[in-house]
Formats: C-alpha cells, sequence, structure tokens
C-alpha cells in the first residue's frame, strides 16, 4: 500500500471508532497517524524498511507495527476485525454532509438506524427532527445528503424513476404531433416494478435528428452517455440514465411491446408466435417476409390468440396462458380507491395535524381516513400513552363533527412485542376502529421465532391489519426472515388484512406474494404509511404493486364506500372474536 491507501485507512479506522464511541484520544492517535503517513508520500516506503517510522510524533510502536503490515501485506488484521464490528451502512453515512462519527452513533443507538436507506425513511417519518443534536433543520440536510450520495448508486426506487421520466415525458411531449407521434414510457418502470435501474422512452418520430438533439440538451442531463439517430442515453443529474429510443411510427407499437418486456415475457411470446407460424420482435409482426399491420399492442395480441396483457403483468407468471383462456383479472385503478388508511399525525411521528391531513386527504377525493399513530412502544417514534390515546379519540370525534365530505377512522399502528402480544390491553384496543399490527423491532429473530410472533399477534381479535408484513426498506433493508405463505394463510384463515404499505421504501407486500395470497383469499388494503400531507399521493405506488400482483377492486378493503368498509372490519373483528 501507498501512503494515502495507509492514511484511508488509518482514517476509517478513527471513524470507526467514534462510531463506536470508543476512547477519543485512541481515534485521534489514528487520525494524527493518518496525516502523517500521509505527508511521507513516496518516502514512506523507505522509512518502514528503515524502521524508522518511531522517528516521527505520534507513532508509537503499536501504530508502527500496523502501518509496516499494511506497506508490507496490503492487510491489516485489526482493521479487518474493526471494520467487520459495524455494519457498511453507518460508514456509508459518512458520505452525508453534517453526519459525523457522533451523529451517526446517535440515530444508530436512539432510532436503530444502520443504513443509509433506513436514515433517510427516518427523516422522513420527521424522527431526525425531535431527535436531540438535529432539529428540522439538520433533518432536511441530512435528506439533501442523501440524495447527493444516492446519485452514485445503479439501482433507484420507483418513485425517484417516476418523477423523472414524467418531466421527460411532458418536455418530449412539448415538440408536438410535427416530431413526436406517439410517446410511452417503456422498461421495468412501465411494468411498475418497484426498483428500477433506468428509465426507457420509446416514441414514434420522423425527425429523429431534432428530436435527439432536443432530449440531449434537456436542463438536468449531466452527461450523455451516447447520441444517435435512433437511440441516445444520457445521465441525469439524479443519477439516474435514461434510453430514449425513436422508430417510425408504424413501427411503434412493435417496439413498445418489445421494450417494456419482461425478457421472459418477450421469449414467451416469441415462443407462441412461432406456434402460430409469425415471428415477433422490435420491428413487427411477420408471415414469412409480409409484415402485418398493428395500429397497437391490444392488436398484436389479438394476432397471437390472446386478450390485451396489461405491462404490469408481463413477467411470463402465468399472464399468457390465462390471457389466451381470456382470464385476466381486471386490475385495481387508482380511481378505485375511496379511503386512506395507516396514516400518521402530528400525535405520533407525523409532520401534519390530522385536520390538514384530512383536509388533503378530501381533496385527492378520499370518502374516509384512517388515522394510525404509532402505540407506546414506540418511543422514537413518540407513540402514544394510553391517555394520549383518548386524547386523540376526542380530537377525532370533535373533527368529525366539524368535517363535510370525509369521516376520519381511529386506529392505531400497534406495536407486536417479541411475544406477540400488542403494546396495548383489549379494553384499549377495543376503543379503534381498526389496529394495524406492525413489526418494529428485533428484525433479527429466527424464521420460526418471527412465525410464530406473528401469528400469535393475528389471532388477537382485535387485530384488523398487518402492516408491511416482511419489514423490508428498499435498497437499504432486507425482509426480515418470516415464513410468508403460512403467514399469508393464517391471515385469510383468521380474515386479518394484509398491507400493501404503498411508501416507495417499502411497497411491502411484495407483489409476487399477492397473487398466491389472492388464491388464498386474501383481503388487502393499499396504504400509504403517510407521515406528511404530502406523502398521501403515494397509494399510487402501492396501487402499481397491486396491479402487479393480479389484484382487482375487490381485493381490496379501501376501494369500498365507507359503510361498506365499516361493516367489513367490524364484522372480520367479531368473527374472530369468535374463533378466540
Amino acid at each position: 500500500m501507498d501512503s494515502k491507501e495507509v492514511a484511508a485507512v488509518f482514517g476509517e479506522i478513527a471513524t470507526i471508532l467514534e462510531i463506536k464511541g470508543e476512547n477519543p484520544f485512541k481515534a485521534r492517535a489514528y487520525e494524527n497517524a493518518a496525516r502523517t503517513v500521509e505527508g511521507l508520500g513516496a518516502d514512506l516506503e523507505a522509512v518502514v524498511r528503515e524502521e524508522k517510522l518511531r522517528d516521527y510524533k505520534g507513532i508509537g510502536e503499536a501504530l508502527a507495527k500496523k502501518i509496516t503490515e499494511l506497506v508490507t501485506t496490503g492487510k491489516l488484521g485489526y482493521y479487518e476485525e474493526l471494520r467487520a464490528s459495524v455494519p457498511d451502512g453507518l460508514l456509508e453515512m459518512t458520505g452525508i454532509p453534517g453526519m459525523g462519527p457522533k451523529k451517526i452513533r446517535a440515530v444508530q443507538e436512539k432510532l436503530g438506524v444502520s443504513t443509509v436507506g433506513e436514515l433517510e425513511y427516518a427523516c422522513k417519518e420527521n424522527r431526525l427532527a425531535v431527535l436531540d443534536g438535529f432539529g428540522a433543520k439538520s433533518q432536511q440536510k441530512v435528506l439533501e445528503g442523501i440524495e447527493l450520495l444516492k446519485r452514485h448508486h445503479e439501482k433507484h426506487l420507483c418513485s425517484t424513476a417516476m418523477d423523472e421520466a414524467a418531466r421527460l415525458v411532458a418536455a418530449l411531449e412539448s415538440l408536438g404531433p410535427k416530431l413526436i407521434t406517439r410517446l410511452s414510457i417503456a422498461g421495468s418502470l412501465r411494468r411498475r416494478k418497484e426498483i428500477i435501474k433506468d428509465i426507457d422512452i420509446v416514441a414514434g418520430s420522423s425527425k429523429p435528428a431534432k428530436v435527439m438533439d432536443f432530449f440531449t440538451a434537456l436542463d438536468g442531463v449531466e452527461d450523455i452517455i451516447a447520441k444517435g439517430k435512433t437511440k441516445s442515453s444520457v445521465r441525469l443529474a439524479s443519477g439516474i440514465s435514461s434510453d430514449l429510443r425513436l422508430v417510425p411510427d408504424a413501427q411503434f407499437p412493435y417496439a413498445l411491446l418489445y421494450l417494456t418486456g419482461s425478457k421472459e415475457h418477450n421469449i414467451a411470446l416469441r415462443t407462441r408466435a412461432k406456434t402460430k407460424i409469425f415471428k415477433i420482435n422490435e420491428y413487427g409482426l411477420f408471415r414469412g417476409t409480409h409484415k402485418i399491420a398493428c395500429k397497437d399492442e391490444a392488436a398484436i395480441y389479438k394476432k397471437l390468440g390472446l386478450a390485451y396483457i396489461p405491462p404490469e403483468l408481463r413477467e411470463e407468471m402465468g399472464e399468457i396462458e390465462a390471457a389466451e383462456r381470456g382470464k385476466l383479472p381486471t386490475l385495481v385503478e387508482e380511481g378505485d380507491i375511496r379511503g386512506i388508511l395507516h396514516v400518521h399525525s402530528n400525535f405520533s411521528d407525523g409532520v401534519n395535524t390530522i385536520e390538514q391531513m384530512a383536509a388533503a386527504a378530501k381533496k385527492l377525493g378520499a370518502e374516509y381516513l384512517g388515522i394510525a399513530d404509532h402505540s407506546r412502544s414506540a418511543q422514537y417514534a413518540n407513540g402514544l400513552s394510553p391517555e394520549r390515546v383518548k386524547a386523540q379519540q376526542k380530537a377525532i370525534d370533535a373533527l368529525n363533527k366539524k368535517l363535510k365530505g370525509i369521516r376520519i377512522l381511529k386506529g392505531i399502528e400497534a406495536d407486536i412485542l417479541p411475544d406477540g402480544k400488542l403494546d396495548y390491553p383489549d379494553k384499549l384496543l377495543a376503543t379503534f376502529d381498526f389496529v394495524i399490527a406492525a413489526v418494529h423491532t428485533r428484525f433479527g429473530m429466527s424464521e420460526a421465532e418471527m412465525t410464530k410472533r406473528i401469528f400469535a399477534a393475528m389471532r388477537n381479535p382485535h387485530v384488523t391489519m398487518l402492516a408491511h408484513p416482511t419489514g423490508r426498506l428498499l435498497l437499504s433493508r432486507e425482509a426480515y426472515a418470516v415464513d410468508m405463505p403460512q403467514i399469508i394463510a393464517e391471515a385469510a384463515k383468521l380474515s386479518v388484512i394484509l398491507e400493501i404499505n404503498a411508501n416507495p421504501h417499502r411497497l411491502d407486500l411484495d407483489w409476487r406474494l399477492c397473487k398466491a395470497a389472492k388464491e388464498k383469499g386474501a383481503i388487502f388494503a393499499i396504504n400509504p404509511d403517510s407521515h406528511r400531507v404530502e406523502d398521501l399521493t403515494d397509494v399510487r405506488y402501492g396501487v402499481g404493486i397491486a396491479r402487479k400482483g393480479w389484484l382487482e377492486a375487490d381485493d381490496v378493503l379501501n376501494t369500498r364506500p365507507l359503510a361498506e368498509a365499516m361493516d367489513l372490519l367490524g364484522a372480520r373483528r367479531r368473527k374472530r372474536g369468535k374463533r378466540q
């Protein structure tokens, strides 16, 4: 190792020691040694060889041995052991402006945060704003720093990609029909995948050169990766890449179908085309050399003997067979959602008042709003004591008398304790319109233990719903170990509603599990888990996941009008009560 590499290792050792709360003089010794070593430059190797390291101020015998080990072997056992003792995410946080080791230790110890994604989520839930040593301004700076850090990652949340794609599409649409005849998002974003690598856009155009000049010069384009007549690739300031494909208008349906994918779906379509004596690719549908004209994707599917397959289902998970039999579901749509459940207010860790959340929900067209603040065990989130629960319910009663056109439901996001019990007595739980049970602690339990824990909670007759069933945070925290097939079967049996948490950091339940859960007879709720009024529109991401999971409006609780939703919630709770 050269002097810069050794200095970097020693600097990282100092950071880790501070994060771990070790003796500050020890951390400072490594910082000083790092500066000394870096100052030696090319002379470091000679100094080590001649055993003169101890001639330099601040480098004692122990540090000299470590520097020698690094220079001569390229490794340091002490560093490797120390590095393994802290989560990678904590060190990644050091790249966020304002997040020094002491603050990193604070968010880990007080909030249980160990990854950048978890830190971002904590900010979104307004937790840093009330944490000692931070505040609202610090929280905003941390969020801005995280956005800067994320620019260097290759994978992105669908929400980031959707916002960027919408901006690009709007800009291209401004060119008008003389330059662009048809335009669409394609790729995994059109299929509503939860994680996106890049943005694919396809357009019909007879003047590609002008369109490409316009596209590559758009505001927000940081780098032109490639530029051509039919395809250009750019990297946006947000860090996400975008490809634009231009084709003649007559080719547009075939290109859109092909570029939407998925790979497995496209292969299955090509295989089916062969059985019909066709060939299909991004240029057209052919019988021999004759190109068969199709005005849109639906016409292409029809030629192949299939009903139109919505983009969300194009994953080769039975959609082609269902389309052949005319058995595709009528997928739930955003407009089907009539109520918004699992919403936080400033009674716990939300930003806005209940009245502000209700006004915003009403503006979005909601008939009812389900407040579900954190229960008392969630001290990090200002969880409600029994006394504060009563105060909140009294406030909701007053608002329901005052507000017109929307009903506020009394709910709670109750913590599932390690033994499966909830952190309120049954008498208090009975006062809520709905109870969402959630795991927020002890993620490291074994699969058997976690499954047993959740089973016990769902068997409580007051539990209405299971929140974010696997506990994952996309791009930052894996799902905890749990037997989801068993959880799904038990939820269906007990009539516990499965949440599709629409927060783009979660999107949990995973869409790959929704179809199986539906077949078991489960009912779902698409909930934004909102902590501020702006988050209420996150429902759209949950709808995308529900569509990928083959769900229809009747599969979703909050597509129902208020009276029907309340009756269903009440009936399910009474039914479970009789079973106990």
